[in-house]
């Protein structure tokens, strides 16, 4: 379809007459009830029309290939009155809504009026369609959409989850499939024909074009995208042009309308939608078509219960409660289940819910990016936390707020990711690359830093706009080249403000170390201060008695133990590397065994717990209390 074909245009050009005459009638009818002022014409006697210009047509989808629609139009007339003593005239104009029906499949030519009256308000239609006699589809629509073309061509796979045939589903809409090439260069991957024609296709055995004749109903699928593909793609593409045959017919006939030659879409999309506002007819057939397809491979019902069946079945076999760590396993099986891509099994699996799909089977520099998670929403469809060495190099050194991030020391380039230079985020390993934690995998949203993504090149139309779509996903084979950028938004200043805090308790941190005294009375002391707790209160946070507390930072000589130590450390908070200088200083150590390693787990791990949860723990592992509770 070269052009968008105007419903409103062919209605005003083919049915002016009918139109006009409907009016007319109406206005001869009903003159004294016209609901028109006038300051000439009192009693109006009669009221001849001029002239009416289409304003607008809404269109109802009806079963097979009619449609019923109201046309919208401007009457401009002549109101009059006749007295015994002169004639007065004057010009109105008025709206009216024409309702009308007709069959496409007899090119309109059953075209009929069924009612008119003076326009009013636009009705509410149930299925609307645009001007080109596409369907008017919301994106909130497009579940019940599928379903309700399953439910008229492949109603078994409702009941339970299954591989819906693309031959079989094509069979029963009356479609049959040819193994053709429509295109030198596999750009086409699909073409469907809704009329009789002789047609073009490719025969690669000696590089030419030949002709042939085609029924309508039928579908060319190039035979070499199985190889440069797969076959989950070319099932997409079969029930692709399956959905322009239900769909788009009548978008069809209206170009034949117009052009009756008209025979064929050729599909050299299979994802993704034009960027810009303005989209044509034939973008919006494309991306129903895009949209529609694999909801129909993978109804969503069906497909959450098969994802919930993989889900628990590899939390059992990796013996793990994250679903980022066995999102990988779970995408392959629901491709291999319902016939489909990876990318669409992934793209469904986030549209399922499971946001944690869009983090893997990312590559980047040829590397594989390990999968990770974020809170839902936290990106969008064109954005990413993973970005390419030069991606990070470029964008460090011409964007002024990154390079300002990056110099402060905050974040690291690590994994492919700007990240939170702290221990939480960020480990090493034993030849001291730096790499993000499991945490960090699993909370990308709160230590990384997120970037917009846009399509550098690609080497045809396909793959620039079907990736589009989802630029999360970028594999290994993909020739699409993506330029990353930074964006200064309101999740980057979250993620900053949480490194600017990181950042300063660091350096809190060190000062406190740098400057703590020598000796343990002297240390313990300067904590307290720090920490701002009087021995009183640091006595009833740690159970002692408060003598206790002042003997051991009025007398270095002063005997206790390591339990009361650690104590201390729990009662004052101590972040573990704080609470080892302070045990440093003292005459005791954390030795090894059972016990020792409990210690360390409390200073490690449990440091901003009290030392009545503390002492829970120890008692759970038949451990003695670290002291006498009061």
């Amino acid at each position: 379809m070269a052009q968008d074909r105007s419903f409103k245009e062919y209605v005003a050009d083919r049915f002016y007459n009918e139109l006009y005459g409907s009016v007319s009638n109406w206005l001869e009818q009903n003159c004294q009830n016209l609901d028109v002022s006038s300051r000439l014409v009192h009693t109006i006697d009669r009221a001849e029309l001029s002239d009416i210009n289409v304003k607008c047509v809404y269109v109802e989808n009806l079963p097979g290939m009619k449609i019923a629609f109201d046309v919208i139009l401007e009457a401009e007339f002549e109101i009059s009155e006749t007295d015994r003593h002169t004639d007065r005239y004057d010009d109105k104009t008025q709206w009216f809504k024409i309702s009308c029906s007709g069959d496409l499949a007899n090119s309109l030519d059953d075209f009929s009026i069924s009612s008119i009256e003076p326009y009013d308000s636009r009705r509410k239609y149930c299925n609307p369609m645009s001007d080109s006699l596409v369907p008017l589809i919301r994106s909130d629509q497009l579940e019940d959409v599928a379903r309700d073309f399953l439910e008229r061509n492949y109603k078994e796979a409702l009941s339970r989850p299954m591989f819906v045939d693309p031959g079989i589903l094509a069979q029963r809409m009356g479609l049959s499939i040819q193994m053709k090439s429509a295109s030198a260069d596999c750009s086409t991957f699909g073409q469907i024909f809704f009329a009789d024609c002789d047609a073009e296709y490719y025969d690669k055995s000696d590089s030419s074009f030949k002709r042939t004749h085609v029924n309508k109903g039928t579908i060319f699928v190039d035979p070499e995208s199985f190889f440069l593909r797969n076959v989950g793609s070319v099932n997409n593409t079969i029930v692709h042009e399956c959905v322009h045959w239900d769909k788009h017919r009548k978008a069809f006939e209206l170009e034949r309308l117009y052009n009756e030659n008209a025979a064929q879409i050729k599909c050299q999309v299979v994802g993704g939608i034009k960027d810009g506002k303005t989209r044509t007819a034939t973008d919006w057939m494309e991306w129903q078509a895009n949209a529609l397809a694999p909801r129909i491979q993978m109804p969503y019902r069906q497909a959450k219960i098969k994802a919930a069946e993989l889900i628990r079945k590899y939390k059992n076999i990796l013996r793990t409660d994250e679903l980022v760590d066995i999102i990988q396993p779970v995408i392959d099986e629901m491709a291999t289940f319902f016939c489909v891509s990876r990318l669409a099994a992934k793209i469904r699996m986030a549209d399922l819910g499971y946001e944690e799909a869009l983090g893997a089977f990312t590559y980047i520099d040829g590397h594989y990016v390990k999968p990770h998670a974020f809170k839902r929403d936290a990106l969008k469809r064109n954005q990413t936390f993973s970005i390419g060495e030069r991606d990070a190099l470029v964008e460090s050194t011409v964007n002024q707020d990154l390079r300002e991030k990056i110099q402060s020391g905050r974040y690291i380039f690590a994994d492919s990711h700007f990240c939170i230079n702290h221990p939480k985020y960020i480990e090493y390993d034993e030849d001291g690359t730096a790499g993000l934690t499991d945490y960090a995998r699993h909370h990308a949203d709160e230590c990384c830093l997120v970037f917009d993504l846009t399509i550098q090149k690609s080497s045809n139309s396909y793959g620039k706009q079907y990736f589009t779509e989802c630029v999360l996903y970028r594999d290994s084979t993909s020739d699409i080249v993506f330029e990353a950028h930074y964006n200064t938004s309101p999740e980057n200043d979250t993620v900053d403000g949480r490194a600017k805090m990181l950042q300063a308790y660091a350096k809190e941190l060190s000062d406190v170390l740098q400057n703590l005294p020598g000796s343990f009375s002297g240390a313990l002391t300067a904590l307290m201060k720090w920490r701002g707790k009087t021995v009183e209160a640091l006595a009833e946070a740690c159970s002692l008695d408060p003598k206790t507390i002042s003997r051991m930072r009025n007398n270095e000589e002063y005997e206790t133990t390591i339990e009361t130590i650690v104590a201390i450390c729990i009662a004052l908070q101590l972040p573990p590397v704080i609470s080892q200088a302070l045990i440093s200083r003292s005459a005791y150590s954390l030795g090894s065994g059972p016990k020792f390693m409990t210690y360390h787990f409390l200073l490690e791990a449990c440091y901003t717990k009290t030392i009545f949860e503390c002492n829970d723990i120890l008692r759970g592992v038949n451990l003695a209390p670290l002291t006498k509770e009061k």
